[in-house]
């Protein structure tokens, strides 16, 4: 998986990635929390027939944190680090790899993860959440409003990259100016704030936790092209994703 941040549309697809939510509800993501805090090269161990390259991009990483901010631990911080980590290929890259596995309904295609699970949960827990009432947002170049309706209420299974900064999304390499687009608009208490720990700190990216429930509000569509949907966070009855150990 060798780093490539060029002007590529294929990078940064991590803030799109919202097309391949299922969106249908899910077997709660479980048994990771059992698993033994290790460092980061022992927690990518089980992946890698998974991910290519990921040694030597867990390598890159750890260089790039030695000395952390927020009290977190290399490795901690480096494990937040590799998610954020585009490859040259969309499909190639760690946390498209990931998500779609957080995604799929067979839960045991989960258990190679559940070491990198377990520390890098454990390192967003130490940060702090959004506020009650943040809004933050993420996009997408196509035209998602039939699949999110008003009064829509569904789980997001993978993390979700958004931003604080609507600036960000204007640029051609997110949603860009032009074309069928989406803007989500999210409300949310539960996000953390991983600039300081992503592998470029300027797109101000805060990371929503796997199976985040939300709420569809509303919708509005300025333009042909332009869809906004504005989401709110909402506490599901029962826990579909222990966190904070």
């Amino acid at each position: 998986m060798a780093l490539v941040y060029a002007d590529n549309p294929t990078l940064n697809g991590r803030f799109s990635d919202v097309a391949t939510e299922p969106c249908t509800m899910l077997m709660p993501i479980a048994g990771y929390e059992k698993m033994p805090l290790v460092s980061l090269e022992e927690a990518v161990e089980p992946l890698l027939s998974l991910v290519p390259d990921v040694q030597r991009t867990v390598w890159i990483v750890k260089q790039r944190c030695e000395n952390p901010l927020d009290e977190l631990s290399p490795d901690e911080s480096a494990s937040i680090m590799l998610y954020t980590t585009e490859g040259t290929c969309r499909d190639d890259s760690f946390y498209s790899i990931l998500n779609s596995t957080l995604r799929t309904e067979n839960r045991t295609k989960l258990k190679p993860w559940f070491l990198y699970l377990k520390l890098v949960l454990t390192a967003l827990s130490k940060l702090p959440s959004t506020e009650s009432g943040t809004t933050i947002y993420r996009g997408i170049k196509l035209d998602m409003s039939d699949q999110y309706p008003k009064g829509k209420t569904f789980v997001w299974w993978g993390f979700s990259s958004c931003t604080t900064s609507i600036d960000v999304l204007e640029q051609e390499l997110f949603l860009g100016k032009t074309g069928p687009r989406t803007l989500f608009t999210i409300e949310c208490n539960s996000g953390r704030n991983i600039s300081r720990h992503s592998y470029i700190e300027k797109e101000n990216e805060v990371l929503l936790l796997p199976a985040i429930q939300l709420q569809v509000i509303a919708s509005y569509n300025p333009s042909d092209d332009f869809d906004m949907i504005q989401l709110k966070e909402v506490k599901p009855p029962y826990q579909l994703l222990r966190v904070g150990f």
